[in-house]
């Protein structure tokens, strides 16, 4: 019985190996940029959602710093004559 690969030279062999590892080099090459480029745009994504965020704090701070700073005697509201404190019952999910 002959052996299958006695008639393959040493050289094809390496040459073969060589194509193999260079094409799967060249796949992890282009696998790592592809992860490089979501990578920079999730954080370009990133740096978009906090400066929205600080967009809406401050609209936040700046109406709870109104309310804060209102007259409300001056806008037509009046003292309450008594405050009267209700106690209230347990409230759970299980009744």
């Amino acid at each position: 019985m002959r052996n299958p690969l006695s008639h393959v030279s040493p050289l094809s062999l390496v040459s073969g190996a060589v194509g193999a590892l260079f094409v799967t080099y060249i796949g992890v090459i282009a696998v790592i940029m592809s992860y490089a480029a979501l990578t920079v745009e999730f954080s370009q994504s990133v740096k978009q959602d906090e400066a929205a965020v600080a967009v809406l704090e401050s609209q936040y701070l700046a109406s709870v710093a109104h309310i804060t700073n209102m007259n409300y005697l001056a806008e037509g509201y009046a003292k309450p004559v008594a405050q009267l404190f209700v106690p209230a019952k347990s409230v759970t999910a299980l009744r």
